[in-house]
């Protein structure tokens, strides 16, 4: 498509979002939302600069993905359980992977800081802990798996070979905004998942910035825009 192609879903349509995201890559795919004013948060949560169809686009993602890798932050601020699917997305997913199970979730975290009360624990699929060998240290926890990805400091590309070393191929990256940067920093992302929100946040949701790894910007392929009720979806391949 050329870059001046917008697809405008209206309510009478009977295509939704998710119908152009049906092709997911074996690699790392991200989905976020960000504001006018470039924001990933309103007071800490994605819920107020989001809307019920982006909401539901997030959830249908999944329904793609081998793994889902979230932050510890997003975590507990998102208040995460077990992945569950909708009749629709088992049939997406059975037609496209092959399976009807959720996809577990991966919590990138450095200081092992998450509540035991935590909606994670204690379900099947068990969720896989990404961590470091100095966390790591002390009893197993039949709780989770736990993946050890660098010493003191989470290496991310380790990680992830960590996950594709287990058959997760399909990685989808959730957030939040400090994870989704080092993904970059590291050139890990295969594909951008972006809502571009129609709200100006006013610098609320606190959006990390740090000095980049790479030798130079990561140009990516626009695969398409689509139009609704204000929001911008887009989808970048590389």
């Amino acid at each position: 498509m050329s870059e001046s192609e917008v697809t405008v879903l209206t309510a009478a349509d009977t295509v939704a979002p998710i119908d152009f995201y049906s092709a997911p890559p074996d690699g790392v795919r991200v989905n976020m939302v960000n504001t006018l004013d470039n924001e990933a948060a309103f007071d800490g949560r994605v819920a107020a600069i989001s809307d019920p169809t982006d909401h539901q686009l997030l959830l249908d993602l999944r329904a793609f993905a081998d793994v889902l890798l979230v932050g510890a932050g997003t975590v507990r601020a998102e208040s995460y359980g077990r992945v569950i699917l909708t009749e629709r997305q088992i049939r997406l997913r059975q037609a496209n992977l092959g399976s009807t199970g959720p996809p577990p979730v991966a919590v990138v975290t450095t200081q092992g800081r998450l509540p035991r009360e935590s909606r994670l624990f204690g379900v099947e699929p068990r969720p896989l802990i990404i961590t470091t060998a100095v966390v790591a240290q002390g009893e197993p926890d039949d709780a989770h798996e736990t993946i050890v990805a660098g010493h003191d400091q989470v290496d991310l590309p380790q990680a992830i070979d960590a996950l594709r070393e287990r058959g997760f191929r399909r990685i989808l990256c959730e957030g939040g905004p400090s994870l989704l940067q080092a993904l970059a920093e590291h050139d890990l992302i295969d594909e951008m998942c972006v809502t571009v929100s129609p709200m100006i946040a006013g610098g609320q949701g606190g959006s990390p910035r740090s000095k980049t790894t790479l030798g130079g910007p990561r140009r990516m392929k626009l695969a398409h825009v689509l139009s609704h009720n204000d929001f911008l979806y887009l989808r970048y391949i590389r």
